[in-house]
């Protein structure tokens, strides 16, 4: 069953694997929020949606790597954020619900 707050999202990294009637972006959200980088983005980058461009730049910018993110950021629509990582995930995985 979809999250319908972020607090259930939250709650449900307690399990093992994401939910798999969620979308693709929020199972991407969910991975990162387990600090699986790597699965995050295997997933995203797949994506080929402005989603997951978006998740796809927010992992780059997570990594460091702010011209890869630049270009995601791009292909989403979206300007380089100002924000904290933290909030922009917090922005993901609500865009997401």
């Amino acid at each position: 069953m979809k999250p319908i707050t972020f607090d259930d999202f939250q709650t449900s990294l307690e399990q093992a694997v994401p939910p798999r009637d969620w979308s693709l972006a929020l199972q991407a959200l969910w991975w990162d929020a387990k600090d699986d980088w790597n699965a995050s983005h295997d997933i995203a980058q797949e994506l080929h949606t402005d989603m997951g461009s978006w998740i796809h730049a927010y992992l780059h910018r997570k990594e460091g790597d702010d011209w890869n993110a630049g270009y995601w950021y791009a292909r989403a629509g979206k300007s380089f954020p100002n924000t904290s990582l933290e909030e922009e995930f917090v922005l993901l995985v609500k865009a997401n619900l």
